[in-house]
């Protein structure tokens, strides 16, 4: 799954990266090491533009953008937002017939970019006491999962429409724009620099689920509005090649999400909940 990633970098650089055409500098955001759900993150997607800023490009065609969503997913159906923060993921397997997501799955996909994400283990010990109930919250170590090369992560994502019917059409804050991490079976391949030794060796060792982090090869693709075809789309979802990716013991701080700074990434000589591995 992806419950938790870091997201440092400005505008600027993910515009050069992503070739983003349009972007509202009222809409920058603060760079966060802590994102957590419900949170407004930067999206990059492709939809056609609306009034005057539509007049720089050509009519009717997308115009890729940087955007502010809220992350956790409003169905354009939903009465109300309150599911949010329980669907800030969406499955691979399943993404393209669950009612909540195919239709964005086919014209609504969007990029996430970040500089990680975070997963817990729970230490071998901390567990047997949990198994035998004498322990209900079991301690556990948080790892951060970063592209190898130091390269923004771009996670694939979907975005959706919400509208509050309880404010008037012209309130700021009577549409919603959400969106999910779609997700994936995490990795057995080893991750970079895994040497055999203590620590997790593959994503699946820290976690079943990993997010689908596409590369970019596959942006233009993901992004393009005009795919509407489930089992072309679908042929993207494939995990990237092995290898891309490598993990480390991270301070455990970031566990609570009133924590934000460059030191919840810091990585750490062991970890710091026990032995894990």
């Amino acid at each position: 799954m992806c419950g938790r990633y870091a997201a440092s970098r400005g505008p600027e650089d993910l515009v050069g990266t992503f070739g983003v055409q349009q972007w509202e500098p009222t809409e920058t955001l603060a760079p966060s090491w802590n994102v957590a759900p419900t949170d407004r993150v930067h999206a990059v997607l492709e939809r056609p533009l609306k009034g005057a800023a539509a007049e720089a490009f050509p009519p009717d065609g997308p115009v890729r953008q940087l955007r502010t969503l809220k992350w956790g997913l409003v169905p354009s159906w939903s009465k109300s937002p309150e599911a949010a923060a329980k669907m800030i993921n969406a499955r691979a397997e399943t993404v393209h017939e669950k009612p909540s997501y195919r239709q964005a799955f086919a014209t609504r996909r969007c990029l996430l970019p970040g500089d990680g994400y975070f997963e817990w283990v729970t230490d071998a010990a901390e567990r047997q006491l949990e198994e035998q109930g004498r322990k209900k919250r079991p301690r556990k170590q948080p790892y951060f999962v970063t592209p190898a090369d130091g390269a923004v992560m771009a996670m694939a994502g979907l975005y959706e429409f919400w509208r509050d019917r309880t404010l008037p059409g012209d309130h700021p804050l009577a549409w919603w724009v959400t969106c999910t991490v779609v997700t994936t079976e995490a990795e057995t391949t080893p991750l970079a620099g895994a040497d055999g030794g203590e620590g997790p060796q593959s994503l699946a060792d820290i976690h079943p689920r990993m997010p689908l982090v596409l590369t970019p090869d596959r942006w233009d693709a993901w992004l393009d509005p005009s795919r509407t075809d489930p089992d072309e789309v679908r042929e993207l979802l494939a995990p990237p090649p092995a290898g891309l990716m490598r993990a480390h013991p991270v301070p455990t701080g970031v566990s609570n999400v009133r924590n934000n700074g460059p030191e919840l990434v810091a990585e750490l000589d062991g970890p710091e909940v026990g032995t894990l591995f």
